[in-house]
């Protein structure tokens, strides 16, 4: 090891002095700190909150038979979410179902899922029925409501591969059952 022609800094040779300024600065820094909180800060003790000790799962939708009519072909559960939709602190599934398809585009069935304790989970609700030809793009579930893009045909000459008409619809749970709360209106693609 070479030797420097220079002098000793006085930050190379420490001393225990020097980390007893070091740590009474940072205290002061911490304790200045903590008195320096805006107003809104301030915490209130509050009762404690009731809470279930264990979480509810969301039913299963893998596990229900849904109501499509599929000719032996079998069912996809081409999307999922769950949410509490009517409030009672237990999740529901909304899934977006539709027939097993070889090709093109079979049309989707959106259904709510409900399970009440040591039940198997059923379907409680149809939002979009098969039967209306629609397919599901864009779909979630938030805040008690579900949205969904809807996709379509304006005639049976356009492909079933490419639809040409599209509808934003929403549900949101309204006293005894799902009530549609927007999108009427369709568009073309």
């Amino acid at each position: 090891m070479q030797t420097s022609a220079l002098p000793d800094l006085a930050h190379t040779a420490t001393k225990p002095v020097h980390w007893l300024a070091t740590a009474a600065a940072m205290a002061g820094v911490v304790a200045l700190a903590g008195l320096l909180q805006p107003r809104t800060a301030t915490a209130t003790a509050t009762a404690p909150e009731k809470r279930t000790t264990t979480p509810v799962a969301a039913p299963d939708p893998a596990t229900v038979d849904f109501p499509l009519e599929c000719g032996g072909a079998g069912t996809t559960v081409a999307k999922q979410a769950p949410g509490d939709l009517d409030g009672d602190g237990r999740p529901e599934t909304v899934a977006v179902v539709h027939c097993d398809a070889g090709s093109g585009t079979p049309p989707s069935g959106i259904y709510v899922l409900t399970q009440r304790s040591g039940a198997a989970p059923r379907v409680v609700a149809t939002l979009v029925d098969p039967a209306d030809r629609k397919t599901v793009g864009e779909f979630a579930v938030r805040e008690g409501r579900v949205s969904a893009t809807l996709l379509g045909y304006s005639s049976l000459e356009v492909p079933r591969c490419c639809p040409d008409q599209e509808e934003q619809a929403s549900w949101r749970w309204k006293g005894h059952a799902f009530v549609r709360t927007s999108g009427d209106l369709a568009r073309s693609v």
